[in-house]
């Protein structure tokens, strides 16, 4: 049998590659990725740096992977849709197989191909998530909106298979004719697809995401449920954009942190709440797509957002003035990360501080987060805003200052994203308007100069918030 093993961005790895693992037991195996200018043009991927970054890094590496098992990856560019089928065809295989992307987009384009390809089979496995997305269902057979329940109905009905060890070999290549070697193109660079290398984005590939895995559990892992909130600390694994891009399966990872932190209940039944939480997001984006386009509360569609062009760069720029939310916001352009509680501060601030719509944050995060995954990006943007499913109640505002002093009490994650504050006391350093004036003058803070004052005052915010809010909602 010749199987054609149709590598995306979402299954970079060898190790618990199903689709990969069952191809080179049955025969012949032709690894294909395919580089379609959707993401791969520098015109696209200049808009999505940090994603692109890592996507080629883990790309390169599962090459050279697949090389030292004894085939190599066939990279060749064009749109999926036509490549993928053409191939096939050309090729003369006896079928197709890749992991089930989730998103819409993805489905759309496995539907196209699977009619192209006609007669020859396409074969998609699960890889991204722990269970099928949509097949865990309230006893009356419709989707969960609360969390809770559908945790409970995950743990009773699902049973995570173990990961599959990685091949020890794989067949050699099958003599490829001309015509396919000729389009046959290396792995491109990120400068090659106009990108700058950023040296703070995490490193991509699965053996740098595997070595974090392992840091983690050995590391911050048995505290996680106490120190995954503190934006200071290096207290969670830091393994998102290993899920969102594949290089590490959610097998692997939920499989090593149940058998890790076995004698850490706590931590252990906070992190595996996390990865359920993951699933609930493909869960409610498989039975509700618009969700990317539109709030999935109903009252919410309309609610009167502001035009707050001055709000919007201090927001996206990070000087608002309050220091969390500006750290949070120098974080994400730096790095393409930022800590999940920061994530919760920085969104609610945008919606309820300065009115201004959820989408146009999360469209700003999707554009510069390594992880970016469109199901989990926005669950959590609407739940910040009070307009999602199993939302915090939208007259629920954070005070910013009060989450920082909280979260970061010592103002280490202020200090590392805001340098002009970082003499500045703990007492201060959430709050440094109230600073004496002799404290700033020695620290050498001038508030409207070395670092803005807040653009809208607590108060004020929330009860203009509120207000919008009862008078939409009602």
């Amino acid at each position: 049998m010749r199987t054609l093993v149709w590598f995306r961005g979402k299954d970079l790895r060898v190790a618990d590659h199903v689709p990969l693992a069952e191809a080179a037991v049955a025969g012949e195996t032709i690894p294909l990725f395919v580089l379609d200018p959707y993401f791969f043009a520098p015109e696209r991927a200049q808009q999505i740096p940090h994603r692109m970054q890592y996507l080629v890094e883990s790309l390169a590496e599962l090459a050279e992977s697949i090389a030292k098992l004894g085939s190599r990856l066939v990279v060749v560019e064009g749109k999926s849709t036509e490549v993928v089928p053409e191939l096939a065809r050309k090729l003369e295989v006896d079928r197709v197989v890749g992991h089930r992307w989730t998103e819409p987009i993805g489905k759309e384009r496995d539907r196209r191909i699977s009619k192209a390809l006609a007669s020859i089979p396409f074969d998609l496995y699960e890889g991204e998530t722990l269970a099928t997305p949509g097949t865990i269902l309230t006893g009356s057979g419709t989707p969960f909106s609360v969390f809770t329940p559908y945790a409970r109905a995950f743990a009773r009905t699902v049973e995570v298979a173990p990961p599959r060890r990685a091949p020890r070999a794989l067949p050699p290549l099958p003599a490829l004719p001309r015509w396919l070697t000729s389009r046959e193109v290396p792995v491109p660079r990120p400068e090659d697809i106009g990108i700058t290398r950023n040296d703070r984005i995490v490193r991509g590939g699965e053996a740098a995401a595997r070595a974090r895995l392992r840091a983690f559990l050995r590391g911050p892992g048995p505290r996680y449920d106490v120190g995954r909130d503190l934006m200071g600390e290096a207290g969670t694994s830091r393994l998102s954009q290993d899920l969102k891009f594949g290089t590490l399966s959610a097998r692997t990872v939920w499989t090593s942190a149940s058998e890790a932190l076995v004698e850490s209940p706590k931590a252990r039944r906070a992190y595996l709440n996390e990865l359920v939480w993951r699933e609930f997001a493909y869960d409610v984006l498989e039975h509700r797509p618009n969700v990317l386009i539109e709030p999935f509360r109903p009252a919410w569609k309309g609610f009167p957002w502001l035009e707050d062009e001055a709000g919007w760069h201090a927001w996206v720029s990070g000087t608002t003035g309050y220091p969390v939310v500006d750290a949070s916001a120098r974080q994400l352009l730096a790095e393409g990360f930022v800590h999940n509680r920061a994530r919760m501060i920085s969104a609610s601030f945008l919606a309820k501080h300065l009115l201004i719509d959820f989408r146009l944050g999360e469209e700003h995060y999707m554009r510069f987060l390594t992880d970016g995954d469109w199901a989990a990006n926005d669950l959590g943007w609407q739940w910040s805003t009070g307009c999602g499913v199993d939302a915090q109640p939208w007259f629920r505002v954070f005070n910013p200052v009060l989450q920082g002093e909280k979260f970061d009490a010592r103002g280490d994650y202020v200090r590392t994203w805001l340098p002009e504050l970082a003499s500045l006391g703990a007492r201060w350093i959430h709050r440094p308007w109230e600073a004496p004036e002799a404290e700033l003058s020695r620290v050498g803070v001038v508030l409207g100069e070395t670092y803005p004052r807040p653009i809208v005052d607590h108060a004020f915010a929330r009860q203009r918030f509120l207000a919008a809010a009862k008078g939409h909602l009602g």
